[in-house]
C-alpha cells in the first residue's frame, strides 16, 4: 500500500510539474504575442500629389508632426518635375532616404513616375514646396506641420 501511495504521489507531483511547465510556457507564448501586436505600428497615412505641367495638386500639404506618411507623388505632366521641400525634408526621419536626390533635398519626378516617400514630420512649421525648374512658372506650394 505504501508503494503505491509512493507512486500516486510520484505521479501527481510529476503531473503538477508538467502542468506547471505547460501554464509557464503558454503564458510565455501569451506575452510573446502581446508584445508583437503592441509593437506593431499602425500603417502610415497616405498623402498623395499629383504633378501636372506647372502646378501641385493639392498645393498645399497639412501634417501632425510625430505621424508616419507615406507621401504619394505622381507626375501626370509631360516635363520632368521635382518636389523641392528642402527645409522639410531635413526636419523630417525619412525611412527611404534613396528616394530623395544626393543632398535629400527634392524627389525627382520623370513623367509617368510614381513614387513613395515613408516620413515622419518632426518640427511643427511650415515650410516651402516648389518644382526646382518650373517655380519662375508658378509651380509652387506650401506645407504645414502641426
Amino acid at each position: 500500500m505504501a508503494r503505491r501511495r509512493e507512486r500516486i504521489e510520484g505521479g501527481t507531483s510529476a503531473m503538477a510539474r508538467r502542468a506547471r511547465a505547460i501554464g509557464r510556457l503558454f503564458g510565455l507564448l501569451v506575452a510573446l504575442g502581446a508584445a508583437s501586436i503592441a509593437s506593431a505600428a499602425p500603417p502610415p497615412v497616405r498623402i498623395d500629389v499629383v504633378m501636372i505641367d506647372y502646378k501641385f495638386l493639392p498645393d498645399h500639404l497639412t501634417f501632425e508632426h510625430g505621424v508616419h506618411y507615406q507621401l504619394h507623388l505622381e507626375n501626370h505632366g509631360t516635363e520632368t518635375h521635382e518636389f523641392t521641400a528642402p527645409v522639410f525634408f531635413a526636419t523630417a526621419t525619412i525611412d527611404n532616404p534613396d528616394v530623395l536626390n544626393r543632398e535629400h533635398t527634392e524627389v525627382l519626378m520623370q513623367p509617368g513616375d510614381k513614387k513613395d516617400v515613408f516620413l515622419t514630420p518632426n518640427k511643427p512649421g511650415t515650410y516651402d514646396l516648389r518644382c526646382a525648374d518650373h517655380d519662375w512658372y508658378g509651380m509652387v506650394g506650401g506645407i504645414t506641420v502641426k
